[in-house]
C-alpha cells in the first residue's frame, strides 16, 4: 500500500474520530445555533483588496502575507481569509488569533498583484508598446531587488506616479545594500515571454491598449504572485450554554488515544527505512562508499531508497570513470612525451645528427600534446557551463560550404572528394565558430577513417522544427559493438591506440551540439561507411 495513501488513512481516522465526539458534543449541545452573520462593507473589501496587492507587487509570493492579514483584521474588525487559487488557505485571521475557522460568508474578491497600467493621454500605438514594456522590466527587475532586499531585512516600495511607468525603490537597509541591490536588478534581464514575441502584434489592431495589456498580464503571471481571494465576514457559532467539563474531557482523551497511536504507526513505518538511510549516508560521507539499502514496498520510502541506490551507484561509476580518465590521460601524454625525451637525448648525447626532418617530428609531438590539453580545457569549459558562446543567425549551408573548402586540401592529399548537398535554407540560432568546430571535427574523422578513391558527403536539410547536417563517409566504419562508446573521452576503436588525434573531438562535438540544444547520432555499417547527423533546432 502507497505510503501516502496509509498517511491519508490514519488521518481519516483521526479525522472521523474528532468528528464523532464533535457532532456528539453538538447533540448534547441542541439549543447551540449560529445566531450572527457579520458581513463587510463595500469599503473594507476595497481597502483590504488595496492592501493586500501592494503587499503582492513587493513580494515575489504570498509567503509572509499572515502580517498584512492580521494588520488588516486588527484595522477593519473584520474576520480575513486569504485563499490560493488551488483552495489551499494562505492566511487566516482567526487562526492567527488562535480561535477556530469559522465558515465564511458572501463571496469572495479577487486579488490581482499585477500593475493596473493607465496609459498616458497622446500615445500612440508605438508609444503604448514601449510604456508596457517598460511596466513588464520595471516589475521584473523590482521582483529581483524584492528578493536581494529580502535577504538582507530591507523593504521594498513601488512608486506609481500618473502618465509613468511604476517602479521599485528600495527603503532601509545600508547604502551599500541598496546599491547592490540596485545593481543586481539592473543587470537582471527579463526573460522572452509574450511581450516579447506578440507585442508588435498589437501595434496595428489595439486602438485602446487592451491587447498589449492583455500581454503584460501574460508576462507578468510569471514572475508575479498568483492572484487569490480574500473572505471578509464569518458566520459567528455562539454556544447557547456550557459544554459539561465531563464531555469535553471524554472527547479530549478519545482524541488524544487514536492521535497517540496513529503517532505510533506512522513513527514505525517512517523511522526505520529512514534509519537504514541514514547509516548508509554516514557510510557514505565517512568512507566514499555504501552498500545498497533494502528495500521494501513500493511507496515512496521504497522509491527513497531505490533512489539512494542509484545515486551511490553513480558516484562508484563517476569515480571510476575519473580513474580511467586519469589512466587515459596519462597514457595520451606519456608517449608523446617519451618521444621527445629521446630525441632530445639522443641530440644530447650526439646520437643523433641535428636535421629539419627531426626538429619537425618533435615540433608534432609537442602540436600533439598542446592539442590535447587544449581539448581537455575546452571540454571541462563546456561541461561546467562556463564556455562563452556568442550566438546570432547561422545559415548552415553556408557554414558546411566554410568547413568544407577549408579542409578541401586535406581531403585532396589524402585522395578524397567532398562535397556539400543542401536541401531548403536552414537556420539556426547558435555560435558558427562552435558549430564549426563541431562539423571540423566530424569531417577530419571522416577524413582520417576513409580510404583514398572514397566520398565525403555533407547533407544539409530543414524541417517545421530543427535543421539537419548529416556527416557521411564511405570509411571502414565502426562496429555495432563500438557504436555505444564512440563519443567517450579518449576513446578509440583501434586497440593498438594508434595516435593522430586527441580522441576528445566526439565528446567536444557532443556537448557544444547539446549546448545549443540539440543532438547528434552516429549509424555505421562496416565495410560501408559511418554517418553522424547533428540536428540543432530552428530559432524561434
Amino acid at each position: 500500500m502507497s505510503f501516502r495513501l496509509r498517511v491519508l488513512l490514519l488521518t481519516v481516522v483521526l479525522v472521523a474520530t474528532s468528528s464523532a465526539a464533535t457532532a456528539w458534543l453538538t447533540l448534547q449541545q441542541a439549543n447551540q445555533a449560529l445566531t450572527s452573520y457579520v458581513a463587510a462593507s463595500h469599503r473594507d473589501v476595497e481597502d483590504a483588496v488595496a492592501e493586500l496587492a501592494a503587499y503582492g507587487r513587493t513580494h515575489p509570493t504570498w509567503s509572509g502575507v499572515e502580517n498584512p492579514v492580521r494588520t488588516l483584521a486588527g484595522r477593519l474588525n473584520q474576520r480575513i481569509r486569504v485563499v490560493a487559487d488551488s483552495g489551499a488557505v494562505l492566511a487566516d485571521s482567526d487562526v492567527l488569533a488562535g480561535r477556530t475557522a469559522r465558515p465564511t460568508v458572501g463571496a469572495p474578491s479577487l486579488v490581482d498583484a499585477r500593475p493596473v497600467v493607465g496609459f498616458p493621454s497622446g500615445l500612440d500605438a508605438y508609444g503604448r508598446f514601449r510604456f508596457v514594456m517598460t511596466v513588464a522590466d520595471n516589475f521584473y527587475r523590482g521582483w529581483i531587488m524584492t528578493a536581494c532586499a529580502a535577504e538582507a531585512g530591507a523593504d521594498v516600495r513601488v512608486v506609481e506616479t500618473k502618465g509613468k511607468p511604476p517602479y521599485f525603490e528600495m527603503i532601509g537597509g545600508a547604502e551599500a545594500t541598496r546599491s547592490a541591490c540596485n545593481r543586481r536588478a539592473k543587470e537582471s534581464d527579463r526573460p522572452r515571454g509574450p511581450m516579447d514575441t506578440r507585442g508588435k502584434e498589437c501595434l496595428n489592431r489595439d486602438e485602446d491598449g487592451s491587447c498589449l495589456i492583455g500581454l503584460l498580464n501574460e508576462d507578468l503571471a510569471a514572475y508575479a504572485p498568483k492572484p487569490v481571494q480574500v473572505y471578509l465576514g464569518a458566520l459567528d457559532e455562539v454556544p447557547a450554554r456550557g459544554i459539561p467539563a465531563r464531555a469535553i474531557g471524554l472527547a479530549a482523551a478519545a482524541v488524544v488515544l487514536v492521535t497517540a497511536v496513529s503517532a505510533v504507526l506512522l513513527s514505525r513505518r517512517v523511522l526505520r527505512p529512514i534509519g537504514a538511510l541514514t547509516t548508509a549516508s554516514r557510510a557514505m560521507a565517512t568512507q566514499g562508499r555504501a552498500d545498497p539499502v533494502p528495500v521494501t514496498g513500493h511507496d515512496e520510502l521504497a522509491e527513497l531508497a531505490r533512489a539512494f541506490n542509484r545515486m551511490a551507484g553513480s558516484l562508484a561509476a563517476s569515480e571510476e570513470r575519473q580513474r580511467q580518465l586519469i589512466a587515459d590521460v596519462a597514457h595520451e601524454l606519456r608517449t608523446p612525451l617519451a618521444n621527445l625525451r629521446g630525441y632530445l637525448e639522443a641530440l644530447e648525447d650526439g646520437v643523433m645528427p641535428p636535421s629539419r626532418e627531426l626538429f619537425a617530428s618533435l615540433h608534432e609531438e609537442a602540436l600533439l600534446q598542446q592539442r590535447i590539453v587544449d581539448d581537455l580545457q575546452d571540454l571541462a569549459m563546456a561541461e561546467a557551463g562556463v564556455l562563452a558562446y556568442h550566438r546570432t543567425t547561422v545559415d548552415i549551408a553556408e557554414l558546411a560550404e566554410t568547413v568544407r573548402t577549408a579542409h578541401a586540401a586535406v581531403a585532396e592529399a589524402a585522395g578524397l572528394s567532398v562535397e556539400v548537398r543542401t536541401d531548403g535554407e536552414p537556420t539556426v540560432y547558435a555560435d558558427p565558430d562552435r558549430l564549426r568546430q563541431v562539423l571540423g571535427n566530424l569531417l577530419r574523422n571522416a577524413i582520417t577513417a576513409t580510404p583514398a578513391g572514397g566520398r565525403i558527403t555533407l547533407t544539409v536539410t530543414a524541417d517545421g522544427s530543427a535543421a539537419t547536417v548529416a556527416v557521411s563517409d564511405t570509411g571502414r566504419g565502426i562496429a555495432s559493438a563500438d557504436l555505444p562508446h564512440v563519443f567517450d573521452r579518449l576513446w578509440r576503436a583501434d586497440p593498438a591506440r594508434k595516435r593522430g588525434g586527441s580522441g576528445l573531438g566526439l565528446a567536444i562535438a557532443r556537448q557544444l551540439v547539446s549546448d545549443h540544444g540539440g543532438t547528434i547520432d552516429v549509424t555505421s555499417t562496416v565495410g560501408v561507411g559511418t554517418t553522424f547527423t547533428v540536428r540543432l533546432p530552428h530559432p524561434t
